[in-house]
């Protein structure tokens, strides 16, 4: 069981290819990993320390599973760190075309827990943004960039638009709270960070506890130790493509 006060575990420094979950998704002729290297993880902010080897991944040898796929990231200050940029590297890794679409232009600054993390580049604003023009949608989590996007209409409209035409979605931890705003939640088998799970069930969804849980084109985990399952089944939705409709 999640321990709910301590929302977020994950390694204090990583390789984001680690976390990508991008094993499969090079061609079988790829060079082999070029190194091993030690990494630090804390599974919460009090508990002991441990090293343990991360590989890192030639993400020069990308494959074409979403070649000619545009994928929106939507985001806003205070997502977690891990969950944007692991998903992010894993799509661009498998050739897609990868925009951080932002209430603001400019950069966001993400979050390792209660850290301030990297800022990463805006492509586009909501204003900016049309759903039309995309592909997939991925969301996110942290506590701060969900929450900002739940209370902005034109986010939950953005949103929206790519489960009104069947268009897949990927969301992660408290992604989905943009998701239950959107309406999208309903009759549908999803998972988060387990303190939204109330949420969830509130909005007409089904909960349950598992790291990745696919929905008629609907992705969701729960965590940062989910990510390459995550990234995994994100993947091949995207590369699936349009699902019946789906929004409430």
């Amino acid at each position: 069981m999640l321990d709910s006060a301590n929302c977020h575990a994950w390694p204090v420094v990583r390789s984001l290819s680690s976390l990508a979950g991008l094993d499969g998704l090079v061609h079988a002729t790829a060079p082999p990993a070029s190194k091993q290297v030690e990494k630090r993880y804390r599974a919460g902010p009090n508990a002991q320390r441990r090293a343990i080897p991360y590989r890192v991944t030639n993400l020069h040898s990308m494959n074409t599973t979403l070649q000619n796929k545009k994928i929106a990231i939507l985001a806003a200050d205070g997502f977690e760190q891990v969950e944007l940029e692991g998903p992010m590297e894993a799509l661009k890794a498998a050739s897609a075309d990868v925009k951080v679409v932002s209430l603001k232009p400019g950069k966001i600054t993400g979050m390792n827990h209660t850290e301030k993390g990297t800022p990463v580049d805006v492509d586009l604003t909501v204003d900016e943004a049309d759903s039309a023009d995309f592909d997939g949608l991925m969301i996110p989590g942290g506590l701060y960039n969900p929450d900002a996007l739940r209370s902005t209409p034109e986010a939950v409209e953005f949103a929206k638009g790519f489960a009104e035409v069947g268009k897949p979605i990927a969301a992660i931890c408290h992604g989905p709270w943009v998701l239950i705003e959107a309406g999208i939640v309903e009759g549908r088998r999803v998972t988060s960070w387990p303190a939204i799970q109330t949420d969830v069930r509130n909005a007409g969804g089904e909960w349950v506890d598992e790291e990745v849980v696919v929905d008629n084109g609907l992705v969701t985990s729960r965590k940062p130790d989910d990510i390459p399952a995550f990234n995994r089944k994100m993947i091949e939705e995207f590369a699936e493509g349009i699902h019946p409709a789906a929004v409430h």
